[in-house]
């Protein structure tokens, strides 16, 4: 039983400080699909291989837009031998090699960009890292220097006001024993973003899935549940993070998304 409360009490104990450390703002419930704005031409997605950032660009070059994709130095030699080992193939489609970590590669990528996408993620996840959070901080020092101003990036559910809406299995299972040390990076990179003074979007899906896009999912605060995990696909990750490009509804706000 002393085993029990201890592992209860370090579970809730990490939930709390997700809670504080992450970004805060409560939003509405929807984001109503007001305050279009022009369609950007150029996006660069950062995290282009990972199962989010692949269908960011596969959708991305379905609605018309000229894609650069971020690839890891590890995955990239792979990639330009074969382009179609990313899994897509299209005129639209630059593959450009960039470690986020090195601000020269990063800068290189977002030259000539009108918004960037990131889908940043790894799987260093246990021993403390800060690779999403100083990340980010290239990111942001690019963006900068070239006038990109849109920034559109996921995080999750289970970090600021969304803590414990991933369900008790993330919140007492995954979050403490599998992701802390991920988890606390999301809530540096989303501090990040937050006191930046660029056009941004924060993205806090649920649960990943490889499902099928199906086009209907709810978005906006308070979107979760504190009992049962909620869920949703990458492909309706990627078409929300992409509908965000053209629409101001949730700027500077953190939306939930789940099915």
């Amino acid at each position: 039983m002393k085993l029990l409360f201890l592992f209860i009490l370090y579970a809730s104990a990490l939930s709390a400080a997700l809670a504080r450390s992450g970004f805060r703002l409560r939003i509405a419930a929807s984001g109503g699909g007001s305050g279009k704005r022009p369609t950007p031409k150029r996006v660069l997605i950062v995290g282009a291989t990972g199962g989010t950032g692949r269908q960011l660009v596969a959708q991305a070059l379905e609605r018309g837009y000229a894609v650069t994709a971020l690839v890891r130095p590890s995955t990239s030699l792979r990639v330009f031998d074969n382009p179609s080992r990313l899994g897509i193939e299209h005129p639209n489609l630059r593959i450009v090699q960039g470690d986020v970590l090195d601000y020269a590669s990063v800068e290189a990528a977002v030259r000539g960009q009108d918004a960037v996408v990131s889908a940043l993620g790894h799987k260093q996840y246990f021993r403390p890292s800060r690779i999403l959070s100083e990340g980010t901080k290239n990111i942001f020092r690019a963006m900068e220097l070239h006038g990109v101003s849109r920034f559109i990036c996921q995080t999750s559910l289970g970090i600021g006001d969304s803590a414990g809406m991933m369900g008790l299995y993330y919140t007492f299972i995954v979050c403490p024993f599998v992701v802390p040390f991920y988890f606390w990076d999301k809530t540096r990179q989303e501090r990040l973003i937050a006191e930046s003074k660029l056009e941004w979007v924060i993205v806090r899906p649920g649960a990943l899935t490889n499902g099928a896009k199906r086009g209907a999912y709810r978005h906006g605060g308070g979107i979760g549940n504190f009992l049962w995990t909620v869920k949703i696909s990458r492909a309706d990750v990627a078409d929300f993070m992409l509908n965000q490009l053209t629409d101001d509804a949730y700027l500077g706000t953190a939306p939930g998304v789940c099915w």
